[in-house]
């Protein structure tokens, strides 16, 4: 009986001592898998590299937001609108990647075949629209109401357009603007339509030629194209391209810029006045902290001037009408307030909906025993019993229709 109770009693040891070497593994496990978590890698695919004033907005955007939030990223430039975007978005989900961010508005399929193929990855991409009709829960839009920065900077071009006049360089009927676009697209056209409209509203006489490249970036069409623009009488240019081939020619010709998505100032110091452009950082930062977080995104995101993601670059004082650079902040604060203000509203009106007659007669009578109608000074009183003589007759009429 001794020798059966030391051998169960060494057999309960050894169990023991088995199990305790076990839950040292799993908590070993367990440690790896947290530093894969926390070892986060985002991928970007740019449709050409820093020359491009484009590209280079993305990148910068990239970085910051990355290097904030501490996170390992890669970028690869100049990929085609092609199969090569798709091949490279493979790539980097193979490499670890979580998240993979595209640029360009012709990415757009080859995104979503790798999303796709990689449902454990979130693909985001800027500029497209077939997010909301695709129904993956890993494939995301995102765009910006850059027209808001648009009309802005046209604001800036029609005060240089005021100044020029003034001094006597043209006349009034002479202010003519010249734009040079990419392609016949919706977001070009509404960008070129606001930043008519910005100048037009303080100058009231300018007109517009709008010519089109056929590409987001070729560097001697869009020099080709300015200087058309420029020998057909337009006293100030620009553009939805990008390259830097219309501020090249508009500084090699001495006519004032206004460029896009990020300041030539220091390449154009004699032209350029100032230029709208999307910040793409707070986009970057929100997908990133949901992604790492495990909240899901929406099918499509849009940012505004109230989110921080449409700006204006400094102004250039050196060439930009005096003034400008204090009428833009003016600007920019009052369409931030005006965007509060309808989001205040619309969430006023949902509340009434939700609750009719939130407000109703009854109750401003009660809140208000002693005020006067302002146009014929009637007491509450009267209008009391008023109120009491209508509710009775409607109450009659009910009786008498049943």
């Amino acid at each position: 009986m001794k020798k059966f109770l030391a051998l169960l009693l060494s057999l309960v040891m050894v169990l023991a001592l088995v199990a305790c070497g076990d839950k040292k593994d799993d908590t070993n496990t367990d440690d790896q898998d947290n530093n894969e978590v926390t070892d986060f890698k985002v991928g970007f695919i740019m449709l050409h590299d820093e020359n491009s004033t484009y590209d280079l907005n993305f990148i910068n955007a990239a970085k910051e937001a990355c290097e904030t939030l501490g996170v390992e990223y890669t970028i690869v430039t100049n990929v085609p609108e092609g199969q090569e975007c798709y091949d490279k978005a493979a790539e980097l989900a193979d490499a670890g990647c979580n998240i993979i961010f595209a640029d360009s508005f012709g990415h757009e399929d080859y995104m979503i075949q790798a999303a796709k193929d990689f449902p454990d990855v979130q693909f985001c991409h800027s500029t497209g629209t077939k997010a909301h009709t695709e129904g993956l829960s890993n494939y995301h839009n995102a765009f910006a109401s850059i027209y808001e920065g648009r009309y802005l900077a046209g604001i800036a071009a029609g005060m240089k357009l005021n100044e020029m006049i003034e001094a006597g360089k043209f006349t009034a009927d002479e202010a003519k603007m010249g734009y040079v676009g990419a392609f016949t697209y919706a977001e070009v056209i509404s960008g070129y339509t606001s930043f008519y409209l910005g100048a037009k509203s303080v100058c009231p006489t300018v007109t517009m030629d709008v010519t089109f490249t056929g590409s987001w970036y070729d560097e001697a069409l869009e020099k080709e194209a300015a200087n058309k623009l420029i020998a057909g009488g337009c006293k100030l240019i620009s553009q939805h391209a990008d390259s830097m081939g219309a501020p090249t020619a508009c500084e090699q010709a001495g006519v004032p810029n206004v460029s896009y998505n990020g300041s030539t100032q220091s390449a154009c110091p004699n032209t350029f006045i100032v230029s709208s452009r999307i910040d793409w950082t707070p986009y970057y930062e929100m997908v990133i902290k949901a992604v790492q977080d495990g909240t899901s995104l929406d099918s499509d995101w849009t940012g505004t001037l109230k989110t921080g993601s449409v700006v204006l670059t400094d102004v250039n004082e050196k060439v930009a009408a005096k003034g400008t650079a204090e009428r833009a902040a003016e600007l920019l604060q009052l369409e931030q307030l005006a965007a509060e203000l309808q989001a205040r509203s619309e969430e006023m009106q949902a509340q009434l909906l939700r609750t009719p007659r939130i407000v109703g007669p009854r109750r401003m009578l009660r809140a208000y025993p002693k005020l006067r109608h302002g146009s014929k000074l009637r007491s509450l009183p009267t209008l009391r019993e008023m109120l009491h003589r209508a509710e009775q007759e409607n109450k009659d009429d009910n009786k008498n229709t049943k």
